[in-house]
Order: structure tokens, then C-alpha cells, then sequence
């Protein structure tokens, strides 16, 4: 169940899915969301499905409240990141209590990082029995067949020099990815490494942190920078990347990390809730804080800079996403953890109980 969009065409091809359509804005609209609200109820009271997973606030809140009143079995709530760490004032506010109750409603508060757990005990998102991780973190995994090395291909395409270095950059265009810091400490990098390009593999999305038209304009007309907009297999572009960085304010577990560091890209990323769990300092890539354009810059130009550091990262990150997020390790500790719950039909579901291997809770 999800709001219309591309990602819902995509869903709805697949041959065991069912989706449903169901208009949520992403912003707090009080008419709009209590529309979405006695949908989601009419929906969940129609299909009485035995578990539930929501996740996103607007989402998370809506389907949970939505499930505690119909009753379903099991109620699961998926938290991938905390928005209200970048927001301040009243919306901080409503933004925390909303995931309060989200949780509240919920039997299982599921994150996907040790850092996500932790930030969600400080900030009394929910108690301490419902929070549950899987393994090492990550929501999904890595295909690492999919994400693998591979030759660089696509540069001619692209309009990018054979020889030049790439920095690349995958996710949502917005502020709290961190594009401003990121455009300012590629100009930082311009001026000691003319040749080198920043790749942006993602799409100007229209959130409440949007980018301003000025920055997009930038952007959008610098010799130097690429962007393909939305791509639905970003594979292909790792492979033509030399190094991967992710500036970003927050996040619960960056796939787009363990994507690069899958491929063999070695990452920048900041030491942010999420990010900071998805690179080993100094192994995998580099740890910098967010918001600060010269320590981004300077990490840049020490991998860039270096050869045979970056190699060394690169295949170090393979080795370590091969091991710790293979897709079908990260999918098959999740089934059977909810297996598990459903099999307590008869009994109370908590966020606790016997040792499950890959989970803590």
C-alpha cells in the first residue's frame, strides 16, 4: 500500500504482489490525512491480513494507528531513518510524537542500524523491548551479484573523459542528503584536481527539503557535474565511479553505500545516524561530519589522491558487504523472524522473546 508513483507502477508488475493505492501527501495536511486515515482503516478491516509492516512517518503513523483499531495479529513498524533530525521548532515536535505513536501502536519497532536503535532510545521513540535489529543492520541487503566490480562502461554516453576521477553520488537530490556541502566541496576539489567529474545518480526530488532553484540551476549547468535524473538500475554506475560519497544529515541505513561498497568503491560518508554504521572508518572508506565542506573535500582528494588506497578500500568494502549483506542472508533472518511471530497466534506479541540469529531486541 503506498501513495501512486513510479515505484508503485513497479511493484504492481510483480506477479505475487497486490498493491493498493491509497493518496498520501507528504506533508502534515490535517484534511488530506484523515481522508488517507479512514482508507487505510477501510482497507486493512476489508483485507484482515495477519501482519502488517508500515514504515515512513506519514505512512508509519497512518497504518499503524489504522492497525491497532482493526486489530491485526501482528503489527510491525519499520523505522528507516528519524526526518525529525533535521527539523526544529513545533514540527520537531509533532514529528517525534507522531513516531511515538506509530511505535506505541506497533508490536515490533524494527530499525535498521545500531546507531538508529540508539538515537530512538534517546529520544523516547518507543521502549526498549519493541526495538529490534536485524544482524548487522540494513533493511534489505545487497544483491552482491548484482552489485559486483565490473568494467567501466558508459563514460562515452555520459560525456565523461576516459581518464578523468569520478566522484559519485546516488540518492534523492535534496538538502539532508547533503548536495549544497557536496557542490561546495566540489569546487574545493575543482581547484586542486581540475580533470575530475561529479556523477549525480538521482532525481531533483520535490520534498520539503528541496533544493533551492538557484543551487538546481548550478547544477543543472556546471561543466563538471553529471545527472542522469531517476534511473531504476543504478548497478551501471558504480562501475564508474572512483570513489562514492554520501554528505548526508541523516539516514537509517544507506543502501546506497552498501550498493558501492558491494561494487568495490570505497565511500565518503558522514558520521551521521545511519551512515555512520554503513563504513568502517579507515577500511572501507572514510567517516567525516556532516556539514563541513573542507573535511568532505580533503577525504575526497585522499582517495582520489591515492591509488592504491583507494583499491585497497574498494575491495575491502566487497569483502565486508559480501560478508555481512548478502541480500539473501539479510531476507531470509527477516522472514523467519516474522514466521516467528505470526506462530504466536495464540499469545502475546513483543518485540522479545527466545534468541533468533541475526536479531537483537
Amino acid at each position: 500500500m503506498s501513495s501512486a508513483g513510479e515505484l508503485s507502477i513497479e511493484v504492481n508488475q510483480l506477479a505475487e504482489v497486490t498493491s493498493y493505492i491509497v493518496p498520501m501527501k507528504r506533508g502534515m495536511s490535517l484534511p488530506s490525512d484523515t481522508i488517507a486515515f479512514c482508507r487505510i482503516v477501510l482497507l486493512v478491516a476489508r483485507l484482515k491480513p495477519d501482519i502488517v509492516e508500515f514504515s515512513t512517518p506519514k505512512a508509519g503513523l497512518l497504518g499503524s494507528a489504522a492497525s491497532w483499531i482493526c486489530r491485526v495479529r501482528v503489527r510491525i513498524y519499520f523505522l528507516r531513518g528519524l526526518r525529525l533530525e533535521t527539523v526544529t521548532g513545533a514540527k520537531r515536535y509533532v514529528l517525534l510524537w507522531s513516531e511515538r505513536i506509530a511505535a506505541a501502536c506497533a508490536h515490533v519497532v524494527v530499525v535498521n542500524s545500531e546507531s538508529l536503535r540508539n538515537r530512538s532510545r534517546e529520544l523516547g521513540v518507543s521502549s526498549e523491548k519493541k526495538l529490534t535489529l536485524f544482524g548487522e543492520g540494513s533493511s534489505n541487503g545487497v544483491d552482491t551479484l548484482r552489485f559486483s566490480p565490473g568494467p567501466s562502461e558508459g563514460r562515452e554516453r555520459l560525456r565523461i573523459p576516459a581518464g578523468a576521477r569520478v566522484i559519485g553520488f546516488v540518492g534523492r537530490l535534496t538538502g539532508d542528503k547533503g548536495l549544497p556541502e557536496l557542490v561546495e566541496a566540489f569546487a574545493k576539489v575543482l581547484r586542486k584536481r581540475p580533470e575530475c567529474y561529479l556523477l549525480l545518480v538521482g532525481w531533483f526530488d520535490a520534498a520539503e527539503d528541496a533544493l533551492g532553484l538557484e543551487l538546481r540551476s548550478r547544477i543543472e549547468g556546471h561543466p563538471r557535474i553529471v545527472c542522469t535524473g531517476y534511473v531504476a538500475d543504478p548497478a551501471p554506475y558504480y562501475h564508474l565511479m572512483d570513489v562514492m560519497v554520501l554528505p548526508s544529515w541523516r539516514e537509517g541505513f544507506p543502501n546506497a553505500v552498501l550498493e558501492a561498497a558491494a561494487s568495490g568503491v570505497p565511500v565518503v560518508a558522514t558520521t551521521c545516524t545511519g551512515s555512520c554504521d554503513a563504513v568502517v572508518p579507515e577500511v572501507t572508506g572514510i567517516l567525516v561530519p556532516p556539514g563541513y565542506t573542507a573535511a568532505i573535500a580533503e577525504a575526497l582528494l585522499r582517495l582520489i589522491c591515492d591509488d592504491q588506497l583507494r583499491r585497497r578500500m574498494g575491495e575491502a568494502a566487497r569483502r565486508w558487504a559480501v560478508e555481512h549483506f548478502d541480500q539473501r542472508r539479510v531476507l531470509e533472518t527477516m522472514v523467519g523472524y516474522y514466521l516467528r511471530l505470526l506462530s504466536r497466534k495464540n499469545k502475546k506479541v513483543t518485540g522479545v522473546g527466545e534468541p533468533v540469529t541475526g536479531v537483537s531486541g
